[in-house]
């Protein structure tokens, strides 16, 4: 009975579906220009994964919360040029340290994994070519 019950939460936390507030559809559209702000650092924190889409995940960058993603979602933040880190929390917390550059945009996969009771996470950092697909696949949500 245990068993079963537990597969139950398994499953409904990894098919229902949440919802985070989403950003402006004309910033979003402009974001996926690729444009690099001048003289600082963007930052795209996309999850273009269906897996896990019941599962709101926070994603704060120096210790500042950004937003929340669901699935098919990404969040932007430009940045001063430097060393920064950034975590995600769902199921487990991960953390990603990148030294981003002046005028050069930054790509980071928030992975979604199985986890016990719900989704779990990981972040890499991909290249640009990979990160721009994901994004293209997202629609942004909204910052804080």
């Amino acid at each position: 009975m245990k068993k079963l019950l537990l597969a139950s939460l398994i499953a409904s936390s990894l098919v229902g579906c949440a919802s985070v507030p989403m950003g402006d559809p004309q910033q979003d559209a402009a974001l996926k220009t690729f444009a690099a702000p001048q003289g600082k650092s963007g930052v795209y924190i996309y999850r273009n994964e269906s897996m896990g889409a019941g599962v709101k995940m926070d994603v704060s960058v120096d210790g500042q919360p950004v937003g929340q993603t669901a699935a098919k979602t990404y969040l932007y933040k430009e940045l001063a040029p430097g060393k920064h880190v950034i975590t995600s929390a769902a199921e487990n917390t991960d953390t990603l340290e990148i030294e981003t550059q002046p005028g050069v945009l930054a790509y980071v996969w928030q992975e979604v994994k199985m986890g016990v009771l719900y989704a779990r996470n990981k972040l890499h950092l991909v290249s640009e070519d990979e990160g721009k697909k994901g994004v293209q696949e997202s629609k942004l949500a909204a910052t804080k």
